[in-house]
């Protein structure tokens, strides 16, 4: 990676980078495409991908509390403070045209 390269991903970010921005950038991004390069040279072929990586560690995994309902529909309630609505839907005024 060289300097052009930095310049050239801050103007794909939309970001405007001075001369020393980008010259104290380079070696966080050579660094961390680096570590990038390692990750790939591993082989993971033989191994089933986790839903989260903290899964490997068992240990450390919390457990996921069960998915159930605990608040029951509101919606008559919350409309009665709505200015304007219609079919149980907050209207809004247009901000993008």
């Amino acid at each position: 990676m060289k300097l052009d390269d930095v310049q050239r991903i801050a103007h794909l970010s939309r970001l405007e980078l001075s001369q020393a921005e980008a010259e104290a950038l380079l070696p966080q991004l050579q660094a961390v495409f680096s570590l990038v390069e390692e990750m790939l040279a591993v082989d993971t072929s033989g191994l089933e991908p986790l839903a989260h990586p903290i899964l490997f560690l068992r240990e450390l995994a919390q457990p996921l509390r069960a998915d159930q309902v605990t608040e029951s529909d509101h919606r008559t309630e919350n409309m009665q403070s709505a200015p304007a609505q219609q079919e149980g839907y907050f209207l809004v005024p247009r901000v993008i045209e």
